[in-house]
């Protein structure tokens, strides 16, 4: 049974967080959709040429194998990991564990996913640790999809309001209902195109990429519908050399982000992601040419449909349920997930966020702990796509850890150099510490604050740049 202090409810919201791609189970969905999860499993798996790793790649086998497990993990803070001998783990898109990249183990050395030589490349100023977890246990493919943590955010946002001042609960509330009313239109042309009345998808990409900057949860699904559509549907010699080793091409949205946003490998914000039709067709090309000419039918279709799954409750018909007409009390019984996500990226930006971080993002991370292990999960990934991306649980019960400085061969192998006496710890770090805190006040990713905009035709206009 599931820990006696958790309701039904809120094991039901992380189980729904979590997705198996080896798994033939359906999550429950609004009525009224054209294609259901069930088709889009069988477009995805069968029908690209990188869909067979969805299920079967090197990391899923290792984490359900029950057997060691050797990750990476980059850090600029060694000396204080040596000094207290812990590992405090961040929030982000695993949410509560340690962000890390896996290894195989080679006669010559660890060799990194190539998610991790990417880090290696990328992140010369840092120092790199090789952890041995060992589970004791076999544990489901179920990976943390954070684009489904909606619910999540606003049953903690809801049980932990009074950390806010009555202005600040007032204005926060104010503001995602401006956001929400000055996207809604677009919003429901989501519905529509959802239910199977297709928008042509060039000026769906248009109103999309004037959408984002109004309501930034659309720039992390935009995204992430993208990542997708490159990874599975690559056929360059780097991406089948890739495959060969049981692994999906991470290269491909990396180059994705960085040529779509200035100055994205300081700040990797995906509220900045909103390149209109024209420049959508140039990134995407100059990343793999014969890929241009699908993306934007795929993003109208794949976007639509993965948005009204995630933004309404099973309970509710997609063609009859209108953004347009909603107030924050009807979107909390009718659409949890959408205006969690709402609320959860508007308190980010708040003044106080520093201040409130631990308040709020300490309480998800005991509930995900918690679900973690009920599911024997010592080694959480990112399971929207099994990337690469990939975590420790530090409150596993059974879960036993090494840890090791490493240091990188010519060959780009991973080499245990001097072991560490440190444990992870079952405690987020402080938000200064973390990749995410960038600007003097300490605020996360996502603090740029745009201005509340008026409902109305400002959520058609073409934005400039991206």
């Amino acid at each position: 049974m599931y820990a006696s202090s958790k309701t039904h409810q809120t094991y039901t919201d992380w189980d729904d967080a979590h997705t198996d791609h080896t798994s033939t189970r359906l999550r429950p969905a609004p009525a009224g959709l054209a294609e259901s999860e069930d088709d889009w499993r069988g477009r995805l798996h069968h029908e690209t040429p990188g869909g067979p790793l969805l299920a079967h790649n090197t990391m899923v086998e290792a984490v359900t194998s029950g057997g060691p497990l050797h990750l990476m993990h980059t850090t600029t803070a060694l000396d204080a990991i040596r000094a207290s001998g812990r590992l405090y783990v961040s929030s982000g898109c695993l949410v509560a564990a340690l962000y890390c990249a896996p290894l195989i183990p080679e006669p010559p050395g660890l060799r990194p996913h190539n998610l991790g030589s990417y880090l290696l490349e990328t992140k010369r100023h840092t120092r790199t640790l090789v952890l041995e977890v060992t589970p004791h246990t076999r544990a489901p493919a179920k990976g943390i999809d954070y684009l489904r943590l909606g619910r999540v955010h606003l049953r903690t946002y809801q049980r932990h309001q009074g950390f806010l001042t009555e202005a600040e609960n007032t204005r926060l509330r104010r503001t995602v209902m401006a956001r929400i009313r000055a996207a809604a239109p677009f919003l429901d042309l989501l519905l529509a195109n959802a239910t199977g009345k297709r928008t042509p998808a060039v000026p769906f990409t248009d109103r999309l990429a004037a959408t984002v900057p109004h309501f930034p949860f659309l720039g992390y699904l935009y995204f992430e519908v993208l990542s997708e559509y490159l990874m599975l549907h690559s056929t360059a010699r780097e991406t089948k050399r890739y495959a060969e080793a049981g692994e999906l091409n991470n290269r491909l949205y990396k180059r994705l982000a960085h040529h779509a946003v200035e100055g994205m490998d300081q700040l990797f914000d995906l509220s900045r992601f909103h390149p209109g039709h024209d420049r959508l067709t140039k990134l995407i090309g100059a990343i793999e040419p014969a890929l241009a000419a699908g993306a934007a039918a795929y993003t109208r279709d794949r976007l639509s449909h993965l948005f009204a799954a995630i933004a309404l409750e099973p309970s509710q018909d997609v063609g009859a349920f209108i953004f347009q007409a909603a107030d924050f009390e009807r979107l909390t019984a009718f659409a949890p997930s959408l205006l969690g996500q709402a609320v959860f990226r508007e308190m980010r930006i708040f003044d106080r966020y520093p201040q409130l971080y631990l308040a709020f993002e300490q309480a998800k991370a005991l509930e995900a702990w918690d679900y973690w292990n009920h599911e024997a999960i010592s080694t959480p990934f990112n399971g929207f796509l099994p990337k690469g991306e990939i975590g420790i649980n530090p409150a596993h019960p059974y879960a036993t850890h090494r840890t090791w400085v490493a240091e990188t061969c010519e060959r780009g192998l991973l080499h245990p150099v001097e072991e560490l006496e440190v444990t992870p710890v079952p405690r987020l770090a402080e938000l200064h510490m973390t990749a995410m805190r960038r600007d003097g006040k300490g605020r996360a990713a996502g603090h740029v604050r745009p201005a509340v905009p008026a409902p109305g035709p400002t959520a058609h206009r073409h934005p400039k740049g991206t």
